[in-house]
């Protein structure tokens, strides 16, 4: 999953970052609705975390122009406003989550994941096709009920491909879901993350749509 945080408050920016790298997440900071703007243009996200008190216009602003335009990216808001009149004010505005600050970082990822549940039309973490189980909050994955060890890339693409339901998807678009803007992305790092998931799941678990990109598979030998 990879998430854009929009926040001005440099120290928290870089907190909450850190926080959702190491829960196994790919995240982005920027600081202001113009930066959010050029950011969902520039790269895709899966979802945004949105503060509301932006240095160049008001979140909910932003958040309503967002949905004005049909983006239906899932966006928590987190704020430090805390009346139930601003919670009702941000979901009935477009939010489809809001928590307040101060906040503990593992609800901040339980929430980020329940959004993607909500928005894969999924009640639990689990991914299942077949023999093969993914969970992407903890990076746990079993095929014919026996434990598979795969690393943060590896769980990233393959919850990718698994969500994709069947759906090709570019090595651009995998790459952007797998790293964030400041990491460096060597030029066959998909192609080996790829190699090692049909190592451990089977040859058939990735598919390659010639001058398309990649589709799951079938698991299994």
């Amino acid at each position: 999953m990879r998430v854009l945080v929009v926040e001005d408050d440099e120290l928290i920016a870089r907190g909450i970052v850190s926080g959702l790298r190491a829960h196994g997440l790919t995240a982005d900071s920027v600081s202001n609705a113009a930066q959010a703007e050029a950011a969902r243009r520039a790269a895709h996200c899966n979802a945004m975390v949105l503060d509301l008190n932006l240095p160049d216009e008001d979140g909910m602003q932003f958040l309503a122009r967002m949905r004005q335009r049909g983006d239906t990216l899932p966006v928590l808001l987190l704020t430090a406003r805390d009346t139930v009149e601003d919670r009702i004010a941000g979901l009935q505005g477009g939010a489809d989550d809001y928590l307040v600050k101060p906040f503990d970082l593992g609800e901040l990822v339980a929430r980020l994941h329940a959004l993607m549940r909500r928005a894969s039309g999924r009640s639990v973490n689990l991914i299942e096709a077949g023999t093969l189980s993914l969970d992407p909050g903890s990076g746990e994955a079993w095929l014919d009920d026996k434990p598979i060890e795969l690393s943060r890339r590896e769980t990233a693409l393959l919850a990718n491909l698994m969500q994709a339901a069947g759906r090709c998807l570019s090595a651009e678009q995998l790459k952007d879901s797998m790293y964030g803007f400041d990491q460096e992305v060597g030029s066959n790092a998909i192609n080996v993350h790829i190699h090692n998931l049909r190592r451990k799941l089977g040859p058939g678990v990735v598919q390659t749509i010639r001058g398309m990109g990649y589709r799951f598979g079938k698991a299994g030998r």
